[in-house]
């Protein structure tokens, strides 16, 4: 029984999907809201970070303490309550190429939340992402506390989530995941396989059977987590950008099977993309036509689409691919920018017809001011 809203994960960033107006056609982190402080005084990851090869990881990290078990492509370290500083059941998580993109802390006999003011004030700043009933039996509180809270706050490329049972004033934490922002759907506490962590805790009695509870994917999980590995390696989001790894993961989501035509379109974009960045441009072409094949007339399909014609010296198809998509989207920035540089050789007026419209449409945007300069100065040289 669910209480109150449920809302089973934030949505993941998808191009298209609630990104219509990034400056940056996807190509970077997309900016979050403006999420409460994430401050805490009950420290979780205390001797190691996100983004670690798991070599070094182990460094500090006997293998011997942990079990090892399959995680899609990757693989899933344990470190039992038993033997854990937390003192609650530690899993960290490596993609395929040994890196640490995610950890989920679980207390099955929940954690008094008391000690922690700190935390405890940083959640009553967040509003519940989800709020659903659960009763665990192995609670150390005699307290009957069921209902509970998932929150989630973070820094700019990184989610925590808190899953918290009971009242304000006997707050208990369930579990708690950390993760690389293009992992966080796979990291919701609220993901059924989580919730069974808390049923069926290790050496103690089941809680509630929560057959009932919990968010399943409707996609493949090794097409969601490879998704997820190509924009971590795009967006440089552990470390440098890399193309090939992005290319190689988003073939992986492809060959996995996406079943919902949102996410088939969009692997093969963000596929084209990690091409283009290779400098391997017909190969580009052909994932983003292959893109929109399958979801005609998304405005930033075909922006991205117009710069890779551009840079085949195909002007014709570049200039079509920029109209269509500030016809489909008139407020699209960037791709009213590229559209006045696609005219500016041979027609000067319709050109700064358009920049006018792009320094309309940024006007007060901080990270659009070298651009903005550009313009402006191109303007200036235009009508002169």
């Amino acid at each position: 029984m669910q209480a109150s809203r449920a809302v089973p994960f934030r949505s993941w960033v998808v191009c298209g999907l609630g990104l219509s107006l990034l400056l940056n056609a996807c190509e970077t982190p997309a900016p979050k809201p403006n999420l409460p402080p994430s401050e805490s005084d009950l420290v979780l990851l205390k001797s190691t970070t996100l983004c670690t090869a798991k070599s070094d990881f182990l460094k500090t990290h006997p293998a011997s303490t942990f079990k090892a078990q399959a995680w899609g492509a990757g693989q899933e370290l344990v470190l039992s309550a038993d033997r854990s500083p937390s003192h609650g059941d530690e899993s960290y998580f490596f993609d395929e190429d040994g890196v640490l993109i995610g950890t989920l802390f679980t207390f099955p006999s929940g954690l008094d939340l008391n000690p922690y003011p700190v935390l405890r004030h940083t959640v009553t700043l967040l509003k519940p992402a989800l709020e659903f009933y659960l009763n665990v039996a192995n609670l150390s509180s005699k307290t009957s506390m069921d209902s509970s809270a998932l929150y989630e706050t973070g820094d700019e490329k990184t989610t925590t989530q808190y899953l918290v049972l009971g009242t304000r004033e006997q707050p208990a934490l369930l579990q708690a995941s950390v993760t690389i922002d293009p992992y966080v759907r796979l990291f919701s506490p609220y993901r059924r396989e989580f919730l069974e962590r808390l049923r069926h805790p290790s050496g103690q009695k089941p809680g509630q059977p929560l057959d009932s509870q919990g968010a399943e994917d409707e996609e493949p999980f090794l097409s969601l987590q490879q998704f997820a590995r190509g924009q971590t390696a795009q967006l440089s989001y552990c470390g440098t950008q890399n193309y090939d790894t992005a290319a190689n993961a988003y073939q992986k989501a492809i060959a996995s099977g996406f079943t919902n035509k949102v996410w088939q379109a969009e692997a093969h974009h963000k596929l084209g993309l990690a091409w283009e960045g290779k400098g391997q441009h017909e190969k580009a072409k052909t994932e983003m036509l292959q893109s929109l094949a399958i979801r005609p007339n998304t405005p930033e399909i075909l922006n991205n689409l117009g710069t890779v014609y551009s840079k085949l010296g195909d002007k014709a198809n570049a200039l079509a691919s920029f109209e269509k998509a500030v016809t489909l989207r008139p407020n699209y920035a960037i791709a009213r920018y590229n559209l006045a540089e696609a005219y500016e050789p041979t027609n000067p007026k319709r050109a700064i017809s358009e920049y006018e419209t792009y320094l309309a449409l940024v006007e007060g945007i901080p990270d659009e001011a070298s651009r903005i300069t550009l313009v402006q100065q191109r303007v200036k040289a235009l009508k002169h």
